[in-house]
This record gives structure tokens, C-alpha cells and sequence, in this order.
């Protein structure tokens, strides 16, 4: 079972990421899709040994292939037959009362009606048979004396339903719902239950679905995902680089999407502005800092002064260098059409929380060494370690008059075993 992107709630959301040079949250989107059922699509996978059933090309589904096949009229029936309702001649008799559905409230008639029989197998069928006999049914009937009841089931009575077929050369027309069901299961009904092996339904489908075994898998399915959208978040991230948006990593490893591909600037080795140069060490020094943070440690500016001028703070600690209100204004200019190309060029990213960051950067691969250098510098040591080792044996030994070894006792031979420690 898998929640993917509706189409047209996924295109309208590109739509939007692409207008823009903001990133979001993958999490985020995902979550938005699942928050309401027009947003997305249930596809249904079906194991070899619990097959799904359908009604049709695009009908109706189900897990229980009985439960199909006894409600296929009533999910079908418009399909098949052109239902025409009329009214005709008031009911005649004298009924006092009437048999009435306790579960559902129907009234069935009285019991010596011509139409209650087949009324009531047919509300059975339709509505009762997966949770009770026909038998235990039948104990929830009630009789009625109640005379506004009984006036009602004569006025429901006078309502005359047709059902006349589409699909026949001569179209065949049944009066009641009972015989158009009985032609329906013996013409349509062997032909049209199939076994699927994927199926995808609306999510709005997918909480009304008639099989309520299958529509609380579906519910339990949306609960998880709804806490860990995982699987939706593999979704969109295919589908929005289908569409050309870019996915990246940021903040302890989380997906964005972001219209503009983001890397970082080395400014250290590029001629760059101070200004330009100022708004990536801010970025950097603070991340997550937004617009209005960034101009107030930037611009620097202190008190407004009464002829509409900008006071540094540096100024304002000093009582001199005040910034003419031309000045200001073109410098605020000049920082938003400075932080407007970093974003469109992906040196900063801006997150749709109005937060800025700069993009994270690759570890630098450490150079390979040439093999003649790497032999080299590993001999090295090896020789140091060795001079080292017989400077120390020879100062060791016992000196003689002369400043040399002495005679009798010659300086210990340097082994392996000695240079690695050994005695």
C-alpha cells in the first residue's frame, strides 16, 4: 500500500516552489499532502494469497469476493440500467400496520403485502448479510401500529422505480428492483468480478469504501504515515526532480526541494565585494538568521535623527558620523540586490520560514600521494629512527680517555629487536 501525490494538488504545489526562490521542507510537503484525502491517491498492491476484487474496469473494490458479488447490483445498477422513477395510483386497502427495520429505520410494509418479501430480502442483502443470518435478521423486524407510519409506507409505496436495459439490442424494462437484480445476476454479474493485482483509488474513495476490512487497512496505513511520512517523502522527491526542482540535504541531514541548485561560495579564492563578502560571514556566523536580522548587523544603523537620517552606532557611541538619508536608503537597496543574487545563484539558500543559511559544504578529498613520495617518506622515519638508536648506543657505551669507546667493551650491535623496543 503506498500514498502518492494527487496530480493536480502535486502540479499546483511545483507550480508555487518554482515561482519562487525559496526552499521547503520535503517533511513539511509531505505532511501537507496527507493532511486532507483530495491531495492524495491510494495505490493497493495485492499479495498472492489476499487477491483483490473489482467491479469492472473502474468499480467497485473489495478484499471478500462475496461481499462483492451480493452487493454488485446495488454499486453497478446505473451502469447497466436507465432507472426511472414514477409515481403511481395511491395504495388501496385498509392497513393498520406496518413492519419496520429496526437497524435502518425502513419501513417494509405491512406483511401481508404483496411487496414485503421481497423488500426485505432485498434490504437484506444489500446491507446485513456479512454481519448476521437471514434468520437473526429477521428477529430485528418490528410491527408498527402507528397510523402517521402507516401513511407514510403508502405514500414511499406509490413510488414506482423502473429499471430498463443499456447494454441489450432489445432493452428489457422491469418494474421493481427485485427482478432487475435477478436479470443482473444472471446476464452482467459472472462476467464482470476480476481479480486485480494493482489498483489505485482516490483518497476520498478510499474513506467511503464499502469493504470495511479494506477501508480500516487503508485508515491504519494513513495514521503511520501521517506520524513518519517516509514513504510519501520518497514520492514527492522522485516527482518533484521529475519536474526539474532540486533536492538537497540541510539541517542535521533533512530533504528540501528548492527551484535554484545550491552551492557554496568560495569567496576566499573569487574576487567578491565587501558587501557581498559581509553577507556570507554574517550568514555563516548566524545561522537561520533572517532579513530584518541580517540589515540590523549589516546597515549597523542607530536612532533615527529628526530630519529623517540614520545615526551608525558607532556614531551614536561617538557623536559623529551620521548617515545622510539618501545614503541609507541606497544602502539598503544595495544589501537587497546583493542578498537577491546570492539566493537566485544558490550561494544562500532562503527557507520559506523567511530564515537564511548558507549551503553546507563538501569535505575536501585529501590529495593522493604518488608512490615514490609515499616510499620515501615512509623510509624516512625508519632511517631517523635508526641514527637516533645508534647515537643512543654509542653514548651509552663506556668512554675512554680519548672521548671513543673503550677497547675492552665495544658498542652494542643494533638489531631489530632493539630499534622496536626489544632488550
Amino acid at each position: 500500500m503506498r500514498f502518492i501525490p494527487q496530480a493536480n494538488a502535486f502540479d499546483s504545489i511545483a507550480t508555487q516552489i518554482k515561482a519562487d526562490a525559496l526552499a521547503y521542507s520535503v517533511f513539511a510537503l509531505a505532511r501537507l499532502f496527507l493532511q486532507k484525502p483530495e491531495r492524495y491517491d491510494v495505490h493497493l498492491i495485492a499479495k498472492p494469497e489476499h487477491p483483490i476484487f473489482q467491479l469492472g474496469e473502474h468499480g467497485v473494490i473489495s478484499a471478500d469476493r462475496h461481499f462483492l458479488e451480493n452487493n454488485a447490483f446495488r454499486f453497478a445498477q446505473k451502469e447497466f440500467y436507465k432507472i426511472e422513477t414514477t409515481q403511481s395510483e395511491p395504495v388501496k386497502g385498509n392497513f393498520t400496520a406496518v413492519a419496520r427495520d429496526r437497524l435502518s429505520g425502513t419501513l417494509l410494509g405491512p406483511t401481508n403485502h404483496h411487496a414485503y418479501q421481497p423488500r426485505l430480502r432485498a434490504l437484506y442483502e444489500q446491507r446485513f448479510s456479512r454481519r448476521m443470518s437471514f434468520s437473526d435478521y429477521q428477529r430485528q423486524i418490528e410491527i408498527v401500529s402507528d397510523p402517521a407510519l402507516v401513511e407514510q409506507w403508502k405514500e414511499e409505496a406509490r413510488t414506482v422505480t423502473t429499471f430498463t436495459t443499456l447494454k441489450d439490442e432489445t432493452p428489457a424494462t422491469f418494474n421493481n428492483a427485485a427482478d432487475a437484480e435477478r436479470h443482473f445476476r444472471q446476464h452482467y454479474l459472472p462476467n464482470i468480478v476480476r481479480t486485480v493485482q494493482d489498483t489505485t483509488v482516490g483518497g476520498v474513495e478510499s474513506r467511503n469504501l464499502s469493504d470495511r476490512v479494506l477501508r480500516r487497512l487503508i485508515e491504519n496505513a494513513w495514521s503511520a504515515q501521517t506520524r513518519s511520512p517516509s514513504q510519501m517523502m520518497q514520492e514527492l522527491s522522485s516527482r518533484l526532480r521529475e519536474s526539474g526542482l532540486h533536492i538537497f540535504r540541510h539541517r542535521k541531514g533533512m530533504l528540501f526541494v528548492s527551484p535554484i541548485r545550491n552551492r557554496p561560495f568560495v569567496h576566499e579564492e573569487t574576487s567578491v565585494s565587501d558587501h557581498v563578502r559581509a553577507i556570507l560571514e554574517t550568514v555563516g556566523a548566524n545561522p537561520k538568521i533572517n532579513r530584518k536580522d541580517l540589515a540590523e548587523k549589516l546597515l549597523a544603523t542607530g536612532p533615527a535623527r529628526p530630519d529623517g537620517g540614520l545615526v551608525s552606532q558607532a556614531a551614536s557611541a561617538e557623536g559623529a558620523a551620521i548617515v545622510p538619508p539618501e545614503e541609507s536608503e541606497s544602502r539598503k537597496l544595495a544589501l537587497a540586490s546583493d542578498l537577491k543574487w546570492l539566493i537566485s545563484e544558490g550561494f544562500v539558500i532562503e527557507f520559506n520560514d523567511g530564515s537564511l543559511d548558507l549551503p553546507r559544504a563538501k569535505p575536501k578529498k585529501a590529495e593522493p600521494v604518488p608512490a615514490e613520495s609515499a616510499s620515501v617518506e615512509a623510509a624516512a622515519p625508519a632511517a631517523n629512527e635508526t641514527s637516533v638508536t645508534v647515537e643512543a648506543a654509542v653514548l651509552a657505551a663506556p668512554q675512554s680517555d680519548e672521548g671513543g669507546p673503550s677497547t675492552e667493551e665495544k658498542a652494542p650491535e643494533v638489531t631489530a629487536d632493539a630499534e622496536i623496543g626489544g632488550s
